[in-house]
């Protein structure tokens, strides 16, 4: 980014912290950039999941029902069949009258979507829980598809982002003049210099409190920061036994060997062929009883009609017990976390034995989860969707005007970093922001302090590496 009239410091003081925060400003990008563009694209397609979700499941949604429906019971255990040695972890509610029903089941770490014409009880299909496109695109968005290190780098790439934007904003600031062209809009009869400082400048200032909102919400997430979250939660007294949100895919695959321990496991590990019958579309009908418990499945002829009542938010998933004579469960997973409903049910009578909305959370919940909300898009429809997907285009075009500016005024030679001045005086603000970002982001403190070890012990005293980062003035 390029100085200009319009923000160049007068003193000498503000001269020196305005280079040094740009020189911030540079070095983290050269690590940000490439990950908040993959992280921009990624989340723009994640925003749309309901719209895409719909598509991908149109055919599963208008079957063509004319005779008299299986029961509840009867979906669940051929679903189950469909999936040798699996246990079922719960029975969605169709999106639809003439739709297929959606029954999730697991085994081991696995879980899979099964989709049964509740008619005929044939298995239209099945897919693993991992392999559906927004699930692939939400690990590529979150953890880069490598797990626990992809999380951790997510959220480094985050937590500089954060410092990224914030001193974008410094660097950004009008001080010398009222103008507000190349502020608050482009030049564009400048010439082509001028044109590329202010699309960068103010593509900006206009999407970072977006921006900033998107990331910090994103952080509970993220392994190290949702981990380091929940350990202050505990020491301030708000923890809460189970959030509404996993820190990791670690936590996800836990929550599915735990549903596995339930009372509707299945004992056809040894039927061979299973779900390949289910999987041509054969009628299952005749196999419903086979092997399993007689009524284990039972319960769902009376919870699907009593869940179907309730007009909860879709999608309403209807979970057994964790222990034989356990409540049942009734909750919505909408994505908008403020529309989620958890009730635990009686299985034999259906009676509610307890309920809880969002508005019952504490509030730390509540802030946390209407974040979450907002960062899906989900918290007010299509427009919150279009301000995220706007949002992530900005950062976006940010980091593009970002490579053409460094490109364009590169040394041959070096990485191109603004060239040193003498240290500053570090003032109380700039300590005290320093500090508050390294509480808040510890991925972003220990990488700092890592960083400045490598640079005083290594990186500095090797001349020819010190003038390639611009660490030293070109001679």
């Amino acid at each position: 980014m390029a100085t200009s009239a319009a923000n160049a410091p007068v003193n000498e003081q503000d001269r020196r912290l305005y280079r040094t925060i740009w020189r911030w400003h540079f070095y983290a990008g050269i690590f940000c950039i490439p990950l908040v563009i993959w992280l921009s694209i990624t989340g723009s397609i994640y925003l749309f999941k309901p719209q895409i979700e719909r598509w991908m499941d149109r055919s599963y949604n208008h079957l063509h029902l004319t005779g008299p429906r299986a029961t509840p019971e009867q979906i669940a255990r051929a679903a189950v069949i469909a999936v040798p040695g699996s246990t079922l972890h719960y029975y969605e509610l169709p999106p639809g009258d003439d739709a297929a029903v959606r029954v999730i089941v697991g085994i081991g770490k696995k879980e899979y979507r099964v989709y049964v014409n509740p008619q005929t009880l044939a298995i239209l299909h099945t897919i693993s829980e991992d392999r559906r496109l927004m699930t692939v695109i939400s690990h590529l968005h979150g953890e880069l598809l490598a797990g626990t290190p992809g999380s951790y780098l997510v959220e480094l790439a985050a937590s500089w982002a954060i410092v990224l934007l914030l001193t974008g904003l410094y660097l950004w600031w009008p001080r010398q003049t009222e103008k507000l062209a190349g502020v608050l809009w482009i030049r564009t009869r400048n010439g082509s210099r001028i044109f590329w400082r202010d699309l960068h400048a103010v593509t900006g200032v206009w999407v970072s409190a977006f921006a900033l909102f998107l990331i910090l919400t994103g952080l509970p997430w993220a392994k190290g920061w949702g981990g380091y979250f929940k350990k202050v939660r505990q020491v301030t007294g708000t923890s809460v036994a189970r959030q509404d949100w996993m820190t990791s895919r670690a936590d996800t695959l836990n929550d599915r060997m735990a549903q596995n321990g339930n009372s509707l496991s299945s004992s056809m590990d040894d039927m061979p062929g299973m779900e390949h019958s289910g999987h041509m579309g054969h009628d299952m009908g005749s196999m419903s009883g086979m092997t399993m418990e007689d009524n284990a499945y039972q319960p769902f002829n009376l919870l699907v009609p009593v869940a179907a009542t309730l007009h909860l938010a879709a999608p309403v998933e209807i979970m057994p017990a964790m222990k034989a004579g356990g409540t049942w469960t009734i909750k919505s997973d909408a994505q908008n976390r403020r529309l989620r409903d958890v009730l635990q049910v009686n299985a034999e009578t259906g009676t509610i034995v307890s309920r809880k909305n969002f508005s019952q959370g504490m509030i730390l919940d509540r802030l946390v989860g209407t974040g979450i909300a907002a960062h899906e898009g989900q918290l007010f429809g299509l427009m919150n969707q279009l301000l995220g997907l706007v949002t992530a285009m900005g950062l976006v075009l940010l980091s593009t005007s970002a490579i053409v500016l460094w490109w364009r005024r590169r040394h041959v030679g070096v990485l191109g970093a603004p060239v040193p001045l003498v240290r500053p005086r570090w003032s109380f603000a700039l300590a005290a922001v320093v500090l508050a970002l390294a509480a808040y982001l510890p991925a972003m403190a220990f990488s700092l302090i890592a960083v400045l070890l490598l640079e005083w012990t290594v990186l500095s005293r090797v001349p020819a590496v010190s003038r390639w980062l611009g660490l030293a003035a070109i001679a």
